[in-house]
Protein backbone atom coordinates (compact mmCIF):
# COMPACT_ATOMS: atom_id res chain seq x y z
CA UNK A 1 0.00 0.00 0.00
CA UNK A 2 0.99 3.78 -0.80
CA UNK A 3 1.31 6.77 1.33
CA UNK A 4 -0.79 9.59 1.51
CA UNK A 5 0.05 13.31 1.90
CA UNK A 6 -2.23 15.96 3.30
CA UNK A 7 -0.36 19.05 2.81
CA UNK A 8 3.40 17.97 4.94
CA UNK A 9 1.10 15.71 6.77
CA UNK A 10 1.77 11.79 5.78
CA UNK A 11 0.56 8.43 6.60
CA UNK A 12 0.73 4.96 5.36
CA UNK A 13 -2.24 3.54 3.40
CA UNK A 14 -1.97 0.44 6.15
CA UNK A 15 -2.58 3.14 9.25
CA UNK A 16 -5.45 4.75 7.15
CA UNK A 17 -7.21 1.11 6.32
CA UNK A 18 -6.32 0.03 9.85
CA UNK A 19 -8.27 3.74 11.45
CA UNK A 20 -10.86 3.02 8.77
CA UNK A 21 -11.46 -0.79 10.49
CA UNK A 22 -11.82 1.00 13.77
CA UNK A 23 -14.52 3.44 12.37
CA UNK A 24 -16.32 0.27 11.10
CA UNK A 25 -16.30 -1.02 14.05
CA UNK A 26 -18.30 1.92 15.70
CA UNK A 27 -20.21 2.84 12.79
CA UNK A 28 -21.91 -0.78 14.05
CA UNK A 29 -22.61 0.19 17.16
CA UNK A 30 -24.37 3.16 15.67
CA UNK A 31 -26.55 0.05 13.84
CA UNK A 32 -24.92 1.21 10.16
CA UNK A 33 -25.84 -1.94 8.35
CA UNK A 34 -25.92 -2.40 4.48
CA UNK A 35 -27.73 -0.22 2.28
CA UNK A 36 -27.71 2.31 5.34
CA UNK A 37 -25.73 5.92 4.04
CA UNK A 38 -23.20 7.72 5.95
CA UNK A 39 -22.90 11.06 5.09
CA UNK A 40 -19.48 12.61 4.61
CA UNK A 41 -19.76 16.38 5.10
CA UNK A 42 -15.66 16.79 4.49
CA UNK A 43 -13.33 19.20 3.29
CA UNK A 44 -9.67 17.57 1.31
CA UNK A 45 -8.86 15.29 4.63
CA UNK A 46 -7.56 12.10 5.71
CA UNK A 47 -11.05 11.43 7.37
CA UNK A 48 -12.40 10.87 3.67
CA UNK A 49 -10.40 7.85 3.36
CA UNK A 50 -11.21 6.56 6.70
CA UNK A 51 -14.78 7.15 6.70
CA UNK A 52 -16.01 6.17 3.09
CA UNK A 53 -14.13 3.17 3.37
CA UNK A 54 -15.38 2.56 6.91
CA UNK A 55 -18.67 2.64 5.69
CA UNK A 56 -17.92 0.97 2.74
CA UNK A 57 -16.32 -2.14 4.59
CA UNK A 58 -20.16 -2.44 5.78
CA UNK A 59 -21.73 -2.79 2.74
CA UNK A 60 -23.49 1.06 3.19
CA UNK A 61 -23.52 3.92 0.98
CA UNK A 62 -20.58 6.82 1.50
CA UNK A 63 -23.15 9.97 0.97
CA UNK A 64 -20.75 12.73 -0.39
CA UNK A 65 -21.80 16.28 0.82
CA UNK A 66 -21.48 19.24 -1.01
CA UNK A 67 -20.80 21.34 1.61
CA UNK A 68 -20.99 24.74 -0.14
CA UNK A 69 -24.79 24.05 0.62
CA UNK A 70 -27.24 26.14 2.01
CA UNK A 71 -29.02 24.82 5.44
CA UNK A 72 -32.13 24.32 3.25
CA UNK A 73 -30.37 22.69 0.41
CA UNK A 74 -28.47 20.46 3.38
CA UNK A 75 -31.94 19.63 5.11
CA UNK A 76 -33.15 17.83 1.42
CA UNK A 77 -30.06 16.24 1.30
CA UNK A 78 -29.82 14.50 4.80
CA UNK A 79 -33.63 13.57 4.35
CA UNK A 80 -33.70 12.44 1.10
CA UNK A 81 -30.52 10.24 1.75
CA UNK A 82 -31.81 8.65 5.02
CA UNK A 83 -28.20 8.87 6.20
CA UNK A 84 -27.58 7.54 9.77
CA UNK A 85 -24.48 9.32 10.54
CA UNK A 86 -22.67 12.31 9.79
CA UNK A 87 -19.43 12.97 9.52
CA UNK A 88 -18.42 16.76 9.49
CA UNK A 89 -15.33 18.95 9.51
CA UNK A 90 -15.70 21.29 12.85
CA UNK A 91 -16.07 24.56 10.43
CA UNK A 92 -18.76 22.85 8.65
CA UNK A 93 -21.48 22.05 11.49
CA UNK A 94 -22.71 25.74 12.91
CA UNK A 95 -24.12 26.83 9.59
CA UNK A 96 -26.33 23.34 9.26
CA UNK A 97 -26.42 22.37 12.90
CA UNK A 98 -30.26 23.04 13.12
CA UNK A 99 -31.43 20.98 9.87
CA UNK A 100 -29.77 17.96 11.27
CA UNK A 101 -32.19 15.29 11.77
CA UNK A 102 -32.63 14.31 15.15
CA UNK A 103 -31.82 10.11 14.62
CA UNK A 104 -28.57 11.13 13.22
CA UNK A 105 -25.40 11.04 14.62
CA UNK A 106 -22.98 13.49 14.27
CA UNK A 107 -19.22 13.39 14.54
CA UNK A 108 -17.26 16.33 14.30
CA UNK A 109 -13.35 16.31 12.29
CA UNK A 110 -10.95 18.92 13.75
CA UNK A 111 -10.30 21.16 11.50
CA UNK A 112 -6.13 20.83 10.54
CA UNK A 113 -3.57 24.04 10.33
CA UNK A 114 -3.48 22.63 6.56
CA UNK A 115 -7.33 23.38 5.65
CA UNK A 116 -7.72 26.75 8.08
CA UNK A 117 -4.68 28.01 6.27
CA UNK A 118 -6.33 27.48 2.86
CA UNK A 119 -9.53 28.38 3.39
CA UNK A 120 -8.10 31.59 5.94
CA UNK A 121 -10.21 30.48 8.67
CA UNK A 122 -9.64 32.00 11.95
CA UNK A 123 -8.73 30.17 15.15
CA UNK A 124 -12.56 30.94 16.47
CA UNK A 125 -13.82 29.46 12.85
CA UNK A 126 -12.23 25.84 13.82
CA UNK A 127 -13.61 25.68 17.56
CA UNK A 128 -14.69 21.70 17.67
CA UNK A 129 -18.24 22.85 19.53
CA UNK A 130 -18.58 22.05 23.12
CA UNK A 131 -20.24 18.53 23.40
CA UNK A 132 -19.59 17.17 20.49
CA UNK A 133 -18.23 13.84 19.36
CA UNK A 134 -14.37 14.23 18.31
CA UNK A 135 -14.08 12.03 15.30
CA UNK A 136 -10.47 10.94 16.61
CA UNK A 137 -10.93 10.14 19.83
CA UNK A 138 -14.29 8.23 18.44
CA UNK A 139 -12.80 6.14 16.57
CA UNK A 140 -9.81 5.40 18.70
CA UNK A 141 -12.53 3.70 20.87
CA UNK A 142 -12.77 0.93 19.22
CA UNK A 143 -10.64 -1.94 18.01
CA UNK A 144 -10.33 -2.80 14.66
CA UNK A 145 -13.23 -4.64 12.76
CA UNK A 146 -13.04 -8.34 12.50
CA UNK A 147 -15.40 -10.43 10.42
CA UNK A 148 -16.22 -10.38 6.49
CA UNK A 149 -15.45 -7.51 4.85
CA UNK A 150 -18.54 -6.85 2.61
CA UNK A 151 -18.19 -5.98 -1.73
CA UNK A 152 -17.84 -1.87 -1.45
CA UNK A 153 -20.75 -0.68 -3.26
CA UNK A 154 -20.24 3.26 -5.20
CA UNK A 155 -20.34 6.44 -3.41
CA UNK A 156 -24.10 8.11 -3.53
CA UNK A 157 -23.14 11.52 -5.42
CA UNK A 158 -25.66 13.85 -5.47
CA UNK A 159 -25.35 15.49 -9.13
CA UNK A 160 -25.11 19.54 -9.11
CA UNK A 161 -28.61 20.57 -9.21
CA UNK A 162 -28.07 22.79 -12.21
CA UNK A 163 -32.34 22.90 -12.83
CA UNK A 164 -33.22 22.11 -9.97
CA UNK A 165 -32.79 20.25 -6.72
CA UNK A 166 -30.07 17.48 -7.24
CA UNK A 167 -30.13 13.83 -7.57
CA UNK A 168 -28.62 11.00 -5.68
CA UNK A 169 -27.05 8.73 -7.83
CA UNK A 170 -27.43 5.19 -6.12
CA UNK A 171 -26.09 1.98 -7.74
CA UNK A 172 -26.31 -1.71 -5.82
CA UNK A 173 -23.09 -3.50 -4.98
CA UNK A 174 -21.14 -4.90 -7.71
CA UNK A 175 -20.84 -8.34 -8.63
CA UNK A 176 -17.02 -9.06 -9.08
CA UNK A 177 -17.79 -9.12 -13.22
CA UNK A 178 -19.13 -5.35 -12.61
CA UNK A 179 -16.14 -4.87 -10.54
CA UNK A 180 -13.51 -5.54 -13.03
CA UNK A 181 -15.92 -3.40 -15.30
CA UNK A 182 -15.50 -0.66 -13.31
CA UNK A 183 -11.84 -0.70 -12.25
CA UNK A 184 -10.98 -1.21 -16.18
CA UNK A 185 -13.16 2.08 -17.05
CA UNK A 186 -11.61 4.30 -14.17
CA UNK A 187 -7.64 2.55 -14.74
CA UNK A 188 -7.97 3.94 -18.53
CA UNK A 189 -9.68 7.04 -17.21
CA UNK A 190 -6.91 7.90 -14.87
CA UNK A 191 -4.05 6.44 -16.84
CA UNK A 192 -3.57 3.73 -14.24
CA UNK A 193 -4.38 0.75 -16.97
CA UNK A 194 -0.29 0.33 -17.35
CA UNK A 195 0.56 0.18 -13.72
CA UNK A 196 -1.95 -2.09 -12.11
CA UNK A 197 0.34 -4.69 -11.10
CA UNK A 198 3.14 -1.73 -9.92
CA UNK A 199 0.90 1.00 -8.49
CA UNK A 200 3.60 1.85 -5.83
CA UNK A 201 4.88 3.61 -9.16
CA UNK A 202 2.09 5.89 -9.22
CA UNK A 203 2.14 8.97 -7.65
CA UNK A 204 -1.27 11.15 -8.24
CA UNK A 205 -2.53 13.75 -6.36
CA UNK A 206 -6.61 14.77 -5.49
CA UNK A 207 -6.69 18.22 -6.94
CA UNK A 208 -10.59 18.98 -6.48
CA UNK A 209 -12.90 18.74 -4.25
CA UNK A 210 -13.66 14.86 -2.94
CA UNK A 211 -17.47 15.85 -2.73
CA UNK A 212 -17.61 15.53 -6.65
CA UNK A 213 -17.82 12.56 -8.45
CA UNK A 214 -15.16 12.88 -10.47
CA UNK A 215 -12.38 13.70 -7.58
CA UNK A 216 -13.92 11.11 -5.26
CA UNK A 217 -14.10 8.78 -7.62
CA UNK A 218 -10.20 9.15 -8.19
CA UNK A 219 -9.39 9.37 -4.81
CA UNK A 220 -11.10 5.97 -4.03
CA UNK A 221 -10.05 3.98 -6.69
CA UNK A 222 -6.29 5.72 -6.15
CA UNK A 223 -6.65 4.59 -2.36
CA UNK A 224 -8.04 1.06 -3.50
CA UNK A 225 -5.14 -0.29 -5.69
CA UNK A 226 -2.81 0.83 -3.44
CA UNK A 227 -1.44 4.39 -5.20
CA UNK A 228 0.57 7.06 -3.45
CA UNK A 229 -1.43 9.68 -3.00
CA UNK A 230 -0.97 13.70 -2.44
CA UNK A 231 -4.20 15.44 -1.55
CA UNK A 232 -4.65 19.58 -1.64
CA UNK A 233 -6.80 21.11 0.74
CA UNK A 234 -7.90 22.97 -1.78
CA UNK A 235 -6.78 24.30 -5.60
CA UNK A 236 -3.73 26.66 -6.09
CA UNK A 237 -2.82 26.83 -9.49
CA UNK A 238 0.99 27.57 -8.40
CA UNK A 239 0.75 25.29 -5.28
CA UNK A 240 0.05 22.46 -7.62
CA UNK A 241 2.92 23.43 -9.76
CA UNK A 242 4.94 23.20 -6.43
CA UNK A 243 3.50 20.17 -5.36
CA UNK A 244 3.97 18.03 -9.07
CA UNK A 245 7.72 19.01 -8.33
CA UNK A 246 8.31 18.00 -4.24
CA UNK A 247 6.25 14.84 -4.65
CA UNK A 248 7.32 13.92 -8.34
CA UNK A 249 3.79 13.43 -9.35
CA UNK A 250 3.09 11.16 -12.02
CA UNK A 251 -0.42 11.27 -12.61
CA UNK A 252 -3.41 14.18 -12.20
CA UNK A 253 -7.00 14.17 -12.84
CA UNK A 254 -8.39 17.81 -13.96
CA UNK A 255 -10.92 19.83 -14.96
CA UNK A 256 -10.64 22.44 -17.50
CA UNK A 257 -10.92 25.82 -15.34
CA UNK A 258 -7.42 24.72 -13.56
CA UNK A 259 -6.16 25.07 -16.83
CA UNK A 260 -7.60 28.09 -17.01
CA UNK A 261 -5.56 29.62 -13.58
CA UNK A 262 -2.75 27.36 -14.10
CA UNK A 263 -1.97 29.27 -17.51
CA UNK A 264 -3.00 32.71 -16.11
CA UNK A 265 0.21 32.21 -14.08
CA UNK A 266 3.48 34.43 -14.93
CA UNK A 267 5.81 32.60 -16.91
CA UNK A 268 8.23 33.92 -14.33
CA UNK A 269 6.19 31.29 -12.40
CA UNK A 270 5.19 28.87 -14.66
CA UNK A 271 9.32 28.55 -15.67
CA UNK A 272 10.27 28.13 -11.87
CA UNK A 273 9.07 24.24 -11.10
CA UNK A 274 10.31 20.96 -12.38
CA UNK A 275 7.03 19.09 -14.32
CA UNK A 276 9.33 16.39 -15.96
CA UNK A 277 7.63 13.63 -13.58
CA UNK A 278 4.26 14.00 -15.08
CA UNK A 279 3.26 11.11 -17.18
CA UNK A 280 -0.42 11.06 -17.57
CA UNK A 281 -3.28 13.84 -16.76
CA UNK A 282 -6.67 13.90 -17.55
CA UNK A 283 -9.30 16.15 -17.83
CA UNK A 284 -12.97 15.54 -17.80
CA UNK A 285 -16.41 16.87 -15.96
CA UNK A 286 -16.59 20.33 -18.21
CA UNK A 287 -16.23 21.97 -22.15
CA UNK A 288 -12.54 23.18 -22.38
CA UNK A 289 -11.66 25.71 -24.97
CA UNK A 290 -9.47 24.47 -27.54
CA UNK A 291 -7.04 27.29 -27.25
CA UNK A 292 -6.59 26.61 -23.55
CA UNK A 293 -6.15 22.78 -24.47
CA UNK A 294 -3.95 23.46 -26.96
CA UNK A 295 -1.61 25.96 -24.65
CA UNK A 296 -1.56 23.50 -22.07
CA UNK A 297 -0.36 20.91 -24.19
CA UNK A 298 2.51 23.19 -25.61
CA UNK A 299 3.24 23.69 -22.17
CA UNK A 300 3.36 20.08 -20.40
CA UNK A 301 3.64 18.43 -24.01
CA UNK A 302 1.39 15.14 -24.74
CA UNK A 303 0.52 14.22 -22.01
CA UNK A 304 -3.10 15.73 -21.80
CA UNK A 305 -5.95 13.12 -22.34
CA UNK A 306 -9.69 13.26 -21.93
CA UNK A 307 -12.56 11.20 -20.75
CA UNK A 308 -16.28 12.23 -21.45
CA UNK A 309 -18.93 10.92 -19.30
CA UNK A 310 -21.40 11.38 -16.57
CA UNK A 311 -21.95 10.04 -13.14
CA UNK A 312 -24.73 7.93 -14.46
CA UNK A 313 -23.66 6.48 -17.68
CA UNK A 314 -20.06 5.96 -16.73
CA UNK A 315 -16.99 7.45 -18.71
CA UNK A 316 -17.69 6.29 -22.43
CA UNK A 317 -15.40 8.12 -24.70
CA UNK A 318 -11.15 8.77 -24.07
CA UNK A 319 -8.86 10.49 -26.43
CA UNK A 320 -4.69 11.28 -26.29
CA UNK A 321 -3.10 14.97 -26.59
CA UNK A 322 -2.27 13.42 -30.86
CA UNK A 323 -5.72 12.18 -31.47
CA UNK A 324 -7.20 15.43 -30.10
CA UNK A 325 -4.63 17.61 -32.18
CA UNK A 326 -5.80 15.92 -34.85
CA UNK A 327 -9.25 16.10 -34.27
CA UNK A 328 -9.13 19.88 -32.24
CA UNK A 329 -11.97 19.84 -30.41
CA UNK A 330 -13.26 16.16 -29.63
CA UNK A 331 -13.52 14.60 -26.74
CA UNK A 332 -12.69 11.20 -27.99
CA UNK A 333 -13.68 7.62 -29.15
CA UNK A 334 -15.89 5.24 -27.98
CA UNK A 335 -14.18 3.24 -25.00
CA UNK A 336 -13.87 -0.65 -25.02
CA UNK A 337 -17.05 -2.40 -23.89
CA UNK A 338 -18.95 1.47 -24.43
CA UNK A 339 -22.10 2.37 -26.52
CA UNK A 340 -22.61 6.01 -27.68
CA UNK A 341 -24.98 6.49 -29.88
CA UNK A 342 -26.47 10.37 -31.88
CA UNK A 343 -29.99 10.45 -32.18
CA UNK A 344 -32.69 12.19 -33.99
CA UNK A 345 -35.87 13.59 -32.80
CA UNK A 346 -37.25 10.26 -34.01
CA UNK A 347 -34.65 8.04 -31.64
CA UNK A 348 -33.19 7.02 -34.85
CA UNK A 349 -29.46 6.83 -35.26
CA UNK A 350 -27.61 9.82 -36.73
CA UNK A 351 -24.93 9.39 -39.67
CA UNK A 352 -21.36 11.11 -39.45
CA UNK A 353 -21.87 14.97 -39.12
CA UNK A 354 -25.72 14.14 -37.85
CA UNK A 355 -26.33 15.77 -34.73
CA UNK A 356 -28.50 15.14 -32.36
CA UNK A 357 -28.60 13.65 -28.62
CA UNK A 358 -26.11 11.62 -27.35
CA UNK A 359 -26.52 8.78 -25.51
CA UNK A 360 -24.28 5.93 -24.23
CA UNK A 361 -23.27 3.70 -21.04
CA UNK A 362 -20.76 1.73 -20.40
CA UNK A 363 -21.35 -2.03 -20.18
CA UNK A 364 -21.01 -4.55 -17.37
CA UNK A 365 -21.24 -1.74 -14.51
CA UNK A 366 -24.35 -2.19 -11.98
CA UNK A 367 -27.50 -0.16 -12.71
CA UNK A 368 -28.26 2.62 -11.00
CA UNK A 369 -30.87 4.73 -9.82
CA UNK A 370 -32.09 7.92 -8.05
CA UNK A 371 -32.62 8.06 -4.39
CA UNK A 372 -36.28 8.52 -4.14
CA UNK A 373 -36.98 9.34 -7.99
CA UNK A 374 -36.97 6.12 -9.61
CA UNK A 375 -39.72 7.57 -12.26
CA UNK A 376 -36.94 10.55 -13.28
CA UNK A 377 -34.35 7.64 -13.44
CA UNK A 378 -36.56 6.00 -16.00
CA UNK A 379 -36.73 9.11 -18.11
CA UNK A 380 -32.94 9.25 -18.13
CA UNK A 381 -33.54 6.09 -20.51
CA UNK A 382 -33.96 5.95 -23.99
CA UNK A 383 -33.30 3.06 -26.72
CA UNK A 384 -31.54 1.21 -23.21
CA UNK A 385 -29.13 3.44 -22.91
CA UNK A 386 -28.63 6.76 -21.01
CA UNK A 387 -28.61 10.11 -21.98
CA UNK A 388 -26.86 12.81 -20.06
CA UNK A 389 -28.41 15.92 -21.74
CA UNK A 390 -25.63 16.91 -24.37
CA UNK A 391 -25.92 17.59 -27.71
CA UNK A 392 -23.36 15.89 -30.34
CA UNK A 393 -22.09 14.20 -33.39
CA UNK A 394 -19.31 11.89 -34.52
CA UNK A 395 -17.02 12.28 -37.50
CA UNK A 396 -16.18 9.72 -39.95
CA UNK A 397 -13.01 9.14 -38.02
CA UNK A 398 -15.94 7.74 -34.98
CA UNK A 399 -14.55 10.60 -32.73
CA UNK A 400 -17.27 12.42 -30.72
CA UNK A 401 -17.90 15.97 -30.42
CA UNK A 402 -20.22 18.03 -28.23
CA UNK A 403 -21.95 21.19 -29.50
CA UNK A 404 -24.01 21.86 -26.33
CA UNK A 405 -26.24 21.05 -23.53
CA UNK A 406 -29.72 20.02 -24.77
CA UNK A 407 -31.09 22.48 -22.11
CA UNK A 408 -28.61 25.24 -22.91
CA UNK A 409 -29.88 24.98 -26.64
CA UNK A 410 -31.46 28.25 -27.81
CA UNK A 411 -34.39 28.04 -30.15
CA UNK A 412 -34.26 31.77 -31.54
CA UNK A 413 -37.15 32.28 -34.99
CA UNK A 414 -36.91 28.09 -34.81
CA UNK A 415 -33.23 28.11 -35.78
CA UNK A 416 -31.13 25.66 -33.24
CA UNK A 417 -28.30 27.80 -31.59
CA UNK A 418 -25.47 25.99 -29.79
CA UNK A 419 -24.14 28.71 -26.92
CA UNK A 420 -20.78 26.48 -27.25
CA UNK A 421 -20.57 27.23 -30.58
CA UNK A 422 -20.12 31.13 -29.90
CA UNK A 423 -18.55 31.00 -26.32
CA UNK A 424 -15.33 29.03 -28.02
CA UNK A 425 -15.35 31.80 -30.59
CA UNK A 426 -15.15 34.44 -27.72
CA UNK A 427 -12.80 32.51 -25.89
CA UNK A 428 -10.53 32.82 -29.07
CA UNK A 429 -10.92 36.72 -28.36
CA UNK A 430 -7.90 37.79 -26.44
CA UNK A 431 -9.41 40.66 -23.72
CA UNK A 432 -12.25 38.10 -22.91
CA UNK A 433 -10.89 35.66 -19.28
CA UNK A 434 -14.01 33.61 -19.68
CA UNK A 435 -18.08 34.10 -21.23
CA UNK A 436 -21.17 32.27 -21.35
CA UNK A 437 -23.83 32.16 -23.93
CA UNK A 438 -27.78 31.42 -23.14
CA UNK A 439 -31.15 32.27 -23.98
CA UNK A 440 -33.61 35.09 -22.63
CA UNK A 441 -37.05 35.87 -23.44
CA UNK A 442 -37.50 37.74 -26.96
CA UNK A 443 -41.35 38.94 -27.87
CA UNK A 444 -40.23 38.24 -31.21
CA UNK A 445 -38.22 35.26 -31.64
CA UNK A 446 -38.87 33.20 -29.02
CA UNK A 447 -35.45 33.54 -27.54
CA UNK A 448 -32.84 35.59 -27.95
CA UNK A 449 -28.70 35.33 -27.38
CA UNK A 450 -27.23 36.96 -24.55
CA UNK A 451 -23.68 36.95 -23.74
CA UNK A 452 -22.00 37.40 -20.02
CA UNK A 453 -18.63 38.29 -20.47
CA UNK A 454 -15.61 38.50 -17.87
CA UNK A 455 -13.19 40.69 -19.11
CA UNK A 456 -8.83 40.35 -18.66
CA UNK A 457 -8.25 43.15 -16.24
CA UNK A 458 -7.33 46.14 -17.67
CA UNK A 459 -9.09 45.14 -21.13
CA UNK A 460 -11.22 47.94 -21.61
CA UNK A 461 -13.87 45.75 -23.11
CA UNK A 462 -17.41 46.87 -24.50
CA UNK A 463 -20.43 45.91 -25.91
CA UNK A 464 -19.84 46.97 -29.36
CA UNK A 465 -16.22 45.36 -29.19
CA UNK A 466 -17.72 41.71 -28.30
CA UNK A 467 -20.00 42.49 -31.43
CA UNK A 468 -18.10 43.76 -34.01
CA UNK A 469 -15.56 40.24 -33.50
CA UNK A 470 -18.13 37.84 -33.33
CA UNK A 471 -19.22 39.56 -37.15
CA UNK A 472 -16.14 37.85 -38.20
CA UNK A 473 -16.28 34.63 -36.97
CA UNK A 474 -20.25 33.43 -36.68
CA UNK A 475 -23.18 33.95 -38.60
CA UNK A 476 -25.34 37.03 -38.06
CA UNK A 477 -28.46 35.46 -36.22
CA UNK A 478 -25.91 34.07 -33.40
CA UNK A 479 -24.57 37.89 -32.54
CA UNK A 480 -25.83 38.50 -29.23
CA UNK A 481 -28.80 40.80 -28.89
CA UNK A 482 -27.39 41.12 -25.01
CA UNK A 483 -24.22 41.52 -23.78
CA UNK A 484 -23.25 41.92 -20.09
CA UNK A 485 -20.00 42.02 -17.76
CA UNK A 486 -19.25 39.92 -15.04
CA UNK A 487 -15.97 40.76 -12.81
CA UNK A 488 -16.21 36.55 -11.99
CA UNK A 489 -18.78 33.91 -13.63
CA UNK A 490 -20.59 31.35 -10.79
CA UNK A 491 -19.06 28.38 -11.15
CA UNK A 492 -19.34 24.56 -9.56
CA UNK A 493 -16.04 23.61 -8.47
CA UNK A 494 -16.39 20.95 -11.54
CA UNK A 495 -15.52 24.34 -13.30
CA UNK A 496 -18.68 24.45 -15.04
CA UNK A 497 -20.72 27.73 -15.27
CA UNK A 498 -23.64 28.30 -13.11
CA UNK A 499 -26.12 29.28 -16.45
CA UNK A 500 -29.27 28.96 -14.22
CA UNK A 501 -27.89 31.18 -11.92
CA UNK A 502 -27.33 33.90 -14.62
CA UNK A 503 -30.71 32.93 -16.52
CA UNK A 504 -33.01 33.54 -13.95
CA UNK A 505 -33.27 37.52 -13.62
CA UNK A 506 -34.05 37.43 -17.25
CA UNK A 507 -36.70 34.57 -17.34
CA UNK A 508 -38.32 35.87 -14.02
CA UNK A 509 -42.10 36.67 -14.26
CA UNK A 510 -42.18 35.50 -18.35
CA UNK A 511 -44.53 32.48 -17.72
CA UNK A 512 -41.59 30.26 -18.76
CA UNK A 513 -39.64 27.83 -16.69
CA UNK A 514 -35.99 27.63 -17.82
Amino acid sequence: MGVVWVGDRALQASELQRRAEQAAAGFETLGVKAGDGVALYLRNDFPFFEASTATAMLGAYPVAVNWHYTPDEADYLFRDSGAKVLVIHADLLGPVRQVIPEHVTVLVVAVSEEIRQAYGLSPEDVETPSGAIDWDTWRDGFPPRVGPVAVMPSAIIYTSGTTGRPKGVKRPTPTPSQSEAIARMLAQSYGFADCMDHPETIVTAVVGPIYHSAPNAHASFAFRIGANIAVMPRFDAEGLLALIEKRRITHLNMVPIMFNRLLKLPETVRSRYDLSSLRFVAHAAAPVSPPIKRAMIDWWGPVINEYYGSTEMGNVTFCTAQEWLAHPGTVGRVMPGAQVVVIGPGGEALPPRGVGEVIGRMSGTPEFTYQNDHAKRLAMEKKGLITPGDVGYFDEDGFLYLCDRKTDMIISGGVNIYPAEIEAELHKMPAVADCAIFGIPDEDFGEAVCAVVQAQPGAGLDEAAVKAYLRQHVAGYKIPRVVTFSAELPREDSGKIFKRKLREPYWAGAGRSI
